[in-house]
């Protein structure tokens, strides 16, 4: 049986399809419920070190950022953490298509301006309406930084609506290649996107690589009255210089779900609070697929969308499986192989991988390993977590 802490309202549709031997809870845990949860399921909660207790196995995000989460310090701990990349793809998809809408055509400004004239005075608003006249977005460049789940259908629905899309991901992965346009062309430089794009839409993930991605310099070469989305993090850019290109016109707008008090009555700043996954298909979706990850990691101990640890799945050859978290150094296996050789355990399949500092293994042996044996291989130097899954 485990126990499954929900920070967050997490939809049904996700939670329903938990089996009978994981248990959730959303009340205010104890320090013994504390230490009797075995993994975790939020949102947006900002995950604390004392709400992780000692026998928490894995973490679940139902959104793609984890960065409420000390992902760094749970792999250290052997805790794997995950994410739902690509479930709520098509609602910021959705948002951005909007985004270049609002900004192009300034339909915001205009619904502001409608509401404090006080009047539908034809006359007054036939004169009013030239204020308010923009561009349409078919026949202008895009430029994509970041194609993983959501820029890919952001440069599909780009295409579809006639617009040329180029992009800049030094993380594209084939499979996402697999599913961009056609007529897309990719840049090994930023910058050549920056120079060439009517419209700019980040896609990247928050890390120590993209922090800051678009600084003084590099928005100093945007094209002229270029619009910049940001649905991704708020950390990607320098909002100081964003908020500096809005005052000289070196971009006309900037479209963020991130609110920042710099863009508080600044024209042409256009803020979000945050809804970027706002849709109840979103939700049942990242709930879905954090609840379905979090259960075959529990019960079986596959890794799928982990943001710290490395996928690892392998089909169950025997009742006994023995997983680790562990550092990645050398002879490991070998340890660990020594240990059940043994205790006369024959290993029948194992799978390792490893992701920087750490790895993870799944060996499934042909009988039960004794406490004594579970003890020696908990001792290894290394070994961060070890479970017996039957």
């Amino acid at each position: 049986m485990y126990n499954i802490r929900c920070y967050n309202n997490i939809s049904e549709k996700g939670l329903s399809r938990l089996p009978a031997s994981i248990k959730y809870s959303d009340s205010e845990p104890s320090a013994q419920d504390t230490q009797n949860t075995h993994g975790i399921l939020l949102r947006s909660h900002k995950l604390q070190s004392s709400e992780i207790g000692e026998n928490i196995f894995g973490i679940a995000r139902a959104g793609a950022g984890t960065n409420n989460i000390p992902v760094e310090e749970c792999a250290k701990r052997g805790i794997v953490v995950f994410n739902t990349p690509g479930a709520n793809a098509n609602s910021v998809k959705e948002l951005v298509v909007c985004a270049m809408l609002l900004s192009s055509r300034k339909l915001s400004q205009s619904i502001r301006w409608l509401a404090e004239l006080g009047t539908a005075d034809p006359q007054k608003v036939e004169a009013g309406k030239k204020m308010f006249t923009g561009p349409e977005i078919s026949g202008k460049t895009l430029g994509i930084l970041g194609l993983g789940a959501i820029g890919s259908l952001v440069a599909n629905a780009a295409d579809a609506l006639g617009m040329t899309v180029i992009g800049y991901d030094p993380f594209l992965s084939v499979r996402n290649a697999l599913k961009l346009p056609k007529g897309i062309k990719l840049f090994e430089d930023i910058n050549d996107v920056l120079r060439q794009s009517d419209y700019i839409s980040l896609h990247l993930p928050l890390s120590p690589e993209t922090k800051g991605l678009l600084k003084a310099d590099n928005i100093g070469i945007i094209k002229e009255g270029a619009r910049l989305i940001n649905f991704a993090r708020a950390g990607l850019v320098d909002e100081t210089a964003v908020a500096d290109a809005l005052k000289t016109g070196r971009i006309s707008h900037y479209v963020s779900d991130f609110p920042d008090q710099r863009f508080y009555g600044l024209e042409g700043a256009i803020s979000f609070p945050h809804l970027g996954a706002s849709t109840p298909e979103a939700e049942e979706n990242c709930a879905i697929m954090a609840c379905d990850q979090l259960t075959d990691f529990l019960l079986h101990g596959n890794i799928r969308n982990s943001v710290n640890y490395h996928d690892c799945e392998l089909e169950r050859d025997t009742e006994h499986r023995l997983t680790f978290s562990h550092e990645n150094i050398p002879n490991m296996l070998g340890q660990i192989s020594s240990t059940l050789a043994k205790e006369k355990l024959n290993i029948q399949e194992m799978m390792n991988r490893h992701c920087g500092d750490f790895a993870y293994t799944i060996l499934d042996v042909d009988s039960a390993p004794t406490e004594k044996t579970l003890k020696e291989l908990r001792a290894i130097p290394g070994i961060l977590k070890l479970r017996y899954l039957t």
